[in-house]
């Protein structure tokens, strides 16, 4: 069996732009309707919702029908918890928080066998389609991509040593973080932030990787791709369903 191409990894690394939607409701229904949908990529969220090992697979085999790309955000940059999310197929992960270049090692370093990093080696797993794919430790490493968050000043800070970090393949600017960081909790486009953001994309594709953000806001996503951004998710499974079931209610509640 041939190995799985990381297409999401690929088109990263050539400029090609990537448009994705985020994924909270952890369910696998409700990611095989969005797989659907025509979006480069999918990011399935462990870090803020109930979603699981088990529902992550189960949500990971729903989106396997669909040239949508899947994208698991880990809780942490955890070791452990990375080797079981690509024991079970995932092939890119977003890790939050990312302060420095020491953690960005340490998440490349999870994501890779030995001598190169620390992932434990098992057979007969959903990403070695059970041992049918041959070759799949040899080549894993390369088929891996590393997609690391900032959303802190002291990250934005370290951009340049984190992006100078071998294995890291995008930088992912986590804009709810960063403006509670920067002393503006519960906004997302705060005029104080967003020169901070633009600048963030600038110094992260000028250090020769990709940068990612999250933005429901159309023109501003737009505008972040328009500076170089190359995977932006332009909205939330949870926002689309609370906002058009919120206006569906208004249309005849309010009447």
């Amino acid at each position: 069996m041939d190995f799985p191409t990381n297409v999401f990894k690929r088109a990263i690394a050539t400029g090609r732009a990537q448009i994705g939607l985020w994924s909270s409701l952890s369910s696998n229904y409700s990611v095989e309707v969005i797989a659907g949908s025509g979006f480069d990529w999918l990011l399935i969220d462990t870090e803020h919702s109930p979603n699981d090992l088990e529902s992550v697979l189960a949500q990971l085999q729903a989106a396997a029908a669909y040239p949508t790309h899947p994208i698991v955000r880990v809780p942490w940059n955890d070791m452990v918890t990375i080797k079981r999310y690509l024991d079970i197929g995932t092939q890119t992960l977003l890790v939050p928080f990312v302060q420095n270049a020491e953690e960005a090692r340490a998440a490349v370093a999870a994501t890779r066998y030995p001598p190169a990093g620390v992932r434990g080696v098992a057979g007969t797993t959903r990403a070695t389609r059970f041992g049918r794919v041959k070759g799949y430790p040899q080549q894993a490493n390369e088929e891996v991509c590393v997609l690391v968050q900032v959303e802190t000043q002291q990250a934005l800070d370290q951009i340049e040593a984190i992006c100078a970090v071998d294995g890291v393949d995008g930088v992912f600017i986590g804009p709810a973080d960063l403006h509670a960081s920067l002393g503006f909790l519960g906004e997302t486009a705060n005029a104080a932030v967003l020169p901070k953001i633009e600048e963030a994309i600038a110094r992260i594709r000028k250090a020769g990787k990709a940068a990612g953000i999250l933005t429901a806001d159309e023109k501003l996503a737009r505008r972040y791709l328009e500076l170089g951004a190359l995977f932006v998710a332009v909205g939330a499974d949870v926002g689309i369903l609370a906002r058009g079931a919120d206006a569906l209610a208004a249309k005849f509640k309010n009447a």
